[in-house]
């Protein structure tokens, strides 16, 4: 009799998930016909989010139809509309504007999450954002089209909202990018907006004063305490009264986890997140997984979670994956652990901060930083190569490695 495995997403820990059901169907000598495994996703690829903050976003995707064919991964192309609880199936829509009900053993639900847009006038209207694909590609196009607009303050001028780790990632590269676009003498101006005290709030203190000498020698200009009270097309308004003229907003300040959490009769936080158990199950819903930014997962024994990250997403994925294979195949579930925590920041062309732990305790900064983010960003976080031995080893390491 053959059973399946429902995966929604081809992020992280959607793709992590399907490579840790597909290396423990193989080590337990279960064909993928008795045992199938299927991806549910817009597109065959995942799309590399850590780096939308970059230069060409259009280019941060990497193809996934290989690695899940020498994995005997099954795709389907199209989005989740709905999940069905009673019925253990799912109704996706495809492009064409037809639908199909797809029946599940095990669902993993890994459909991670999308940028936070609070009802500020004129946000929706006149602001970018750089959290999914589709509005990087937005913003970057943006950028170069102000090149074709006369020098102005407003033009050269961009304004971000948010001081945490996105919207530090964004804010300190643009400086760059806006020279390249407008020419090396434009003056520049970047300034972050939040209504913390300081930037940075969710890393702590020890890694601070870095991040501030670092804005300051990028000529990056802060207003803290405040929020973005309104946008028009000719600039934003704060809190405080004071009006910048700018032509380019960019909105970083919080994300929230797939709406598609809400259809799951489960306890929800305050980010839309499932409340799972050690196993990353729902409760309540005894043949669904939950992983990644659709998850609030503890960490460890003491009363740390996950965080909205790739670094959180793949182990999450591969405990996920694992724990909905062996579900089916009579094995254990394992109760999912990360109990170490690394943070590592842009800041430029030429600087980074690597930190560890909660409290973001200082490791490396500068050049050498630089070169651990760059070896993130261009190595560690890209799907494994299209090879079953390899496949697994990088999945299995995902979930066991220290680090």
């Amino acid at each position: 009799m053959s059973r399946n495995i429902v995966i929604i997403g081809s992020g992280f820990a959607g793709t992590m998930a399907a490579l840790g059901a597909s290396r423990l169907r193989h080590e337990k000598g279960v064909s993928p016909e008795e045992l199938t495994i299927t991806v549910v996703s817009p597109t065959p690829e995942m799309v590399i989010r850590p780096r939308l903050y970059e230069r060409n976003p259009e280019q941060m995707v990497a193809p996934l139809s290989e690695l899940f064919a020498a994995t005997d991964i099954r795709y389907h192309q199209g989005s989740v509309e709905t999940i069905d609880n009673a019925t253990s199936t799912i109704t996706v829509a495809r492009g064409n504007g037809t639908s199909a009900t797809l029946p599940y053993d095990r669902l993993v639900l890994a459909a991670g999450s999308d940028g936070f847009a609070p009802p500020i006038p004129g946000l929706a209207e006149f602001g970018f954002a750089a959290t999914q694909l589709d509005e990087a590609v937005a913003l970057d196009r943006h950028l170069h089209a102000l090149a074709q607009k006369p020098a102005s303050a407003a033009r050269n001028t961009v304004v971000v909202g948010g001081a945490g780790f996105t919207g530090l990632e964004v804010a300190t590269e643009m400086p760059g990018r806006l020279r390249e676009i407008l020419g090396e003498d434009a003056d520049i101006r970047v300034i972050i907006v939040d209504r913390s005290e300081h930037v940075a709030p969710a890393m702590g203190a020890d890694p601070r004063p870095f991040i501030e000498e670092r804005l300051r020698a990028l000529g990056i200009e802060t207003r803290m305490n405040v929020g973005i009270a309104a946008l028009d097309e000719k600039g934003v308004t704060l809190g405080s009264g004071e009006r910048i003229e700018t032509m380019t907003v960019i909105w970083s300040a919080g994300m929230r986890a797939s709406p598609l959490t809400a259809q799951l009769p489960a306890e929800r936080d305050n980010l839309g997140r499932l409340i799972v158990e050690p196993d990353l199950r729902v409760p309540g819903g005894s043949r669904i997984f939950a992983t990644g930014d659709t998850a609030k997962a503890r960490t460890d024994s003491v009363g740390n979670y996950a965080a909205m990250s790739c670094q959180h997403a793949r182990r999450l994925g591969s405990f996920a994956g694992h724990n909905a294979a062996a579900d089916l195949l009579g094995e254990p579930t394992l109760p999912y652990d990360q109990p170490i925590y690394v943070t590592c920041l842009d800041l430029g062309p030429d600087n980074a901060i690597f930190t560890r732990g909660w409290d973001s305790k200082v490791e490396i900064t500068g050049a050498q930083a630089k070169a651990v983010k760059k070896e993130i960003n261009e190595i560690w976080i890209y799907p494994p190569a299209a090879e079953r031995t390899a496949a697994y080893e990088n999945v299995l390491y995902a979930r066991t490695a220290d680090f």
